[in-house]
């Protein structure tokens, strides 16, 4: 199992596949671009309503008092304490450069409201959307365009009030200096928006587009302040110590850089009574230690310098938690629930270098990665096999397709291979446990690596028809975990048994920041973000037309096929054709071969000293830690009299 050892800077998702708008673009469309717009008159078929689902089929009543998994009487103060590993050199957290705290983004909030450390809001539903900063949300049913009707006691950090104005600023800022993969898509979709008045603001979208999730996806831009950048002169694209002025619950309070920041709450938070809010956001400081090692790290857990953590190692989670404090009691131990479809987590090729570029060849460097061998060798036999991009989902891809799914990817066309027509959807190979190098894979391989002209020569390299040797650039990080860094070497070390040369230097995580951004490397270890629901983001986790910029796209995918099912599911109507659009992407994405799929597992592993407490049934979609959990003061008191903590 592998664990987030460095940020990957780029646009947010929702788990309903819209992509915040958090691009970058040379057009700007200004408050009131085109004229005004008329607002809608009694006749037109019009939705107003307290919250946004693109089936209209909302959990939450208007007059929900919060919801259902929260614990409303939760006490509020404390400090939860948790780690990272890396650097940080400032806080702003949408810049295309530099090394920006790993949490910095928390300081915004949109019209919808999110789980601001990360997540989907609310946690138990994929599809629902609730208002926050704005009061009511407004559209047509053919969703060409919509008005946010915003609270009129939204206040920024500095006590100044929010307003439409600002909102229309940050949209247009993120246009001029946002991130670069979503410019075309916001070019593509948004059309224009306008000031209604100072608390009315109307996007219009693009006509001839799929609307799937375009009202999610400008509902969940943050706001920052317009009179704040321009008192200031700081810029979105550039990095800075200063964190930009929004309207969230937690700010930047105390840090040294590289070594820890502390978020405490805003003393001029507007929202602690909104339905939305109750029950949650109940630390009054979250402090993150950060290390330069997994070993520095984990000392420093077991010794009380960070209070909670989240376990990503199958190596630590089996052998590491047999010290005093779990025994005593101080420490607990936990496998939650997790009702979320796993990252896929491998081996990711860059599908832009050759021979990279070919599927065939893909194919067969998959084959070097023994996961029967890495899972008792050096995963304790805690993880199971990822076979699909959304294991244990309902639209996970199984056997041939048939029905619907059949004839979604028959209408297609010849973008379609045949063999997917009659073909199970790949599954990951099987490989001997006993030894890394499986012969019968290798033999596999090899002949794979001869159809597409690579040919193992007398003195034992893996040579194309010029005679020139295949050679890999394998990006590392670092400060990875043991495990991950062994599970890699191994899979390094096949490849040469192979006769191929793979240079696999390990590089700070600023380094391999900057050249995960630019895709400098063939391969890399690390993570494809799982998808269930059909929303524009999918266009920046697999489509074509950002794949080279993308940072959620690290095999920079290219593939008319995946385009074509893309498409498909945004112009589904139901959540059954939905469904179906979905399988058929996961059948695409695995036919592929983008990536050498890792293991997971299928539980959320913490460990956490005993003095935070949470409500009795987790929702299914977040731990929620930092947004549910709470602080019990003498359990806390309790500790420190034991000598536990400090």
């Amino acid at each position: 199992m592998t664990e987030k050892t460095f940020k990957i800077a780029g646009p947010m998702f929702d788990r309903r596949g819209a992509l915040r708008l958090m691009g970058a673009s040379a057009a700007v469309f200004g408050a009131g671009s085109g004229g005004r717009f008329a607002m809608a008159s009694e006749g037109d078929d019009i939705i107003r309503s307290h919250g946004y689902s693109f089936f209209g089929d909302l959990k939450y009543p208007k007059d929900f008092p919060h919801f259902d998994y929260v614990n409303p009487n939760a006490p509020k103060g404390g400090e939860i304490t948790l780690s990272t590993r890396g650097s940080f050199d400032g806080f702003n957290r949408w810049a295309w450069r530099g090394n920006p705290e790993t949490s910095s983004g928390i300081v915004g909030e949109a019209m919808f409201g999110e789980m601001p450390w990360g997540g989907g809001l609310p946690a138990d539903s994929i599809t629902d959307s609730y208002c926050l900063i704005a009061r009511e949300v407004e559209y047509p049913k053919d969703k060409t365009w919509c008005v946010f009707h915003m609270r009129d006691d939204v206040v920024f950090r500095d006590g100044s009030p929010v307003r439409a104005q600002d909102a229309a600023f940050t949209h247009n800022l993120f246009l001029e200096q946002g991130i670069r993969s979503f410019a075309r898509s916001v070019k593509e979709r948004i059309e224009a928006v306008e000031v209604v008045d100072d608390h009315t603001l109307r996007y219009k979208f693009v006509d001839g587009i799929s609307r799937r999730s375009l009202v999610s996806q400008v509902g969940g831009t943050p706001i920052f302040s317009e009179k704040w950048y321009a008192e200031t002169g700081e810029r979105l694209d550039e990095p800075s110590v200063m964190s930009p002025m929004a309207s969230g619950p937690y700010q930047v309070g105390d840090y040294e850089f590289n070594r820890y920041v502390v978020y405490e709450r805003n003393p001029n938070y507007w929202g602690w009574d909104h339905p939305a809010n109750i029950g949650r956001h109940n630390f009054d400081r979250v402090r993150i230690e950060y290390f330069s090692d997994a070993t520095a790290e984990f000392e420093a857990f077991k010794a009380g310098v960070y209070t909670f953590r989240s376990e990503g190692s199958t190596k630590r989670w089996s052998t590491g938690y047999d010290f005093p404090g779990v025994e005593r009691g101080d420490v607990i131990k936990e496998a939650l629930p997790d009702g979320t479809a796993p990252n896929n987590s491998g081996v990711i090729f860059n599908t832009t270098k050759a021979p990279l570029d070919n599927r065939t060849v893909r194919h067969a460097l998959s084959l070097a990665f023994n996961f029967e061998w890495t899972r008792e060798s050096l995963q304790y036999d805690l993880t199971t096999q990822i076979n699909s991009f959304v294991q244990g989902q309902e639209w996970e891809a199984k056997g041939v397709p048939e029905g619907a799914e059949l004839a979604l990817l028959q209408s297609l066309g010849d973008v379609v291979p045949p063999e997917m027509l009659s073909e199970p959807a790949v599954m990951a190979h099987t490989s001997n446990a006993s030894t890394p190098v499986d012969r019968r894979n290798k033999r596999t391989a090899l002949r794979l690596l001869a159809e597409a002209g690579w040919q193992v020569n007398d003195a034992g390299k893996l040579v194309d028809e010029n005679g020139q040797q295949m050679s890999l650039d394998f990006l590392v990080i670092s400060s990875w975990d043991d495990t991950r860094l062994a599970s890699i070497e191994t899979y390094v070390k096949t490849l040469e048994n192979w006769g191929i040369q793979v240079k696999a230097d390990k590089v700070d995580s600023a380094q391999g920041q900057q050249r995960f951004l630019d895709k400098a490397y063939d391969l890399i270890h690390t993570r494809i973000l799982s998808f269930s629901a059909a929303g524009t983001g999918l266009r920046q986790l697999f489509g074509s037309e950002t794949a080279v910029v993308s940072s959620y796209n690290p095999s920079a995918l290219r593939s008319p096929m995946v385009d074509a099912i893309i498409d498909a599911a945004l112009g589904t109507s139901s959540r059954e054709e939905e469904v179906v659009a979905l399988t058929a992407l996961d059948r695409a994405l695995r036919y592929e071969r983008v990536i050498v799929p890792g293991g997971f597992v299928p539980e959320n592993w913490v460990a956490y000293y005993n003095m935070y407490e949470r409500p009795a049934e987790l929702p299914p979609l977040a731990v929620g830690v930092l947004d549910f959990w709470w602080l019990n003061e003498e359990k806390q008191q309790a500790l420190k009299a034991s000598g536990a903590l400090r």
